[in-house]
């Protein structure tokens, strides 16, 4: 079975060294507070490792390729920067890394269109992370049409899409932490329905999109949409997100979820010797012990990133 890690997150060594003050510098005020934080015990939320301590760490977990995701930024500059970081990275190791790029729409239709074309002839094989809702679009008509120019020419291009996604603030059990912003499902299922050409992953199991009561019905009728499992330990808890993995493959079919950990988040911070790496090789075990059948396993661990990132091939 060969495992792919359909999200993970890696910055330029300038970042590593300094991340608040590189932040600052660059006008990233989002992205600081939710990537530089510590917990109470003065531990990071987050790693900050080199792609060589990824190559290590999927080695250890015994993990094939990952798709590195790019991030939701507030400058465009931002977002050409770690797609021109991201494609260094492939080019250095084609056999073990695939790559998104970030977008911001901000800058226009054509521009949006643009980024993609680039995206794709650099040989990347998605967008993504992208958070429309976290960068103004969704307040914005002239973003609102870039994004979906962006969405329809990567759906032409073949490329996926993974979009952030949060869980409802307020609502019991629901996990609330600084920086987060809402993003209500029924975007997602607008914009999978305007562009049916185009895949879909939603991080973070989507908030299970598949179980809300509103949108179950119009989802399953939605051939384009994904989940990944990033995260899923800090936004179900550690003892309870094991059941997560039947209940959405029940509810959406294990051919819609990609294995995905959201590395370097360090996912069990309860145990106090937990790091990014270990969280890899700890979710994939998560995942076994999900109750789901070995092809069912099989096809979320690593079959349906090959499929959907066909380019990561």
């Amino acid at each position: 079975m060969e495992i792919v890690d359909s999200h993970v997150h890696l910055y330029p060594p300038e970042l590593n060294a300094a991340p608040t003050e590189w932040a600052a510098a660059r006008g990233e005020a989002h992205w600081a507070v939710l990537c530089t934080r510590t917990r109470k015990d003065g531990r990071r939320v987050q790693e900050f490792p080199s792609v060589d301590e990824l190559l290590r760490a999927m080695d250890a977990a015994g993990v094939a390729r990952a798709v590195l995701q790019g991030w939701y930024w507030e400058r465009p500059e931002t977002c050409e920067w770690q797609n021109g970081f991201y494609e260094k990275c492939v080019r250095a190791h084609p056999d073990r890394l695939s790559a998104c790029a970030a977008l911001h729409p901000g800058a226009g239709a054509d521009a949006a269109r643009e980024s993609v074309r680039r995206a794709a002839e650099a040989g990347f094989v998605g967008l993504g992370e992208l958070s429309p809702h976290s960068q103004g679009v969704m307040d914005d008509a002239a973003a609102r049409e870039a994004m979906d120019a962006a969405l329809a020419l990567a759906g032409e291009l073949g490329l996926s899409v993974c979009m952030h996604v949060t869980e409802s603030a307020g609502e019991a059990g629901r996990r609330n932490y600084p920086g987060k912003v809402e993003t209500p499902l029924g975007d997602f299922v607008r914009w999978a329905r305007r562009h049916p050409g185009t895949r879909f992953v939603l991080a973070h199991w989507g908030a299970r999109l598949p179980l809300d009561a509103e949108w179950s019905e119009p989802v399953r009728n939605l051939g384009n949409i994904f989940y990944d499992t990033a995260a899923s330990p800090l936004t179900y808890g550690a003892n309870t997100s094991a059941g997560i993995w039947r209940e959405m493959a029940d509810a959406a079919g294990a051919e819609r979820i990609l294995f995905g950990t959201d590395y370097p988040l360090v996912l069990y911070p309860k145990n106090n010797d937990a790091s990014a790496a270990d969280s890899m090789a700890s979710l994939i075990a998560e995942s076994r012990a999900g109750g789901l059948a070995e092809p069912e396993l099989a096809a979320v661990l690593g079959g349906n990133a090959m499929r959907v990132f066909a380019q990561s091939r």
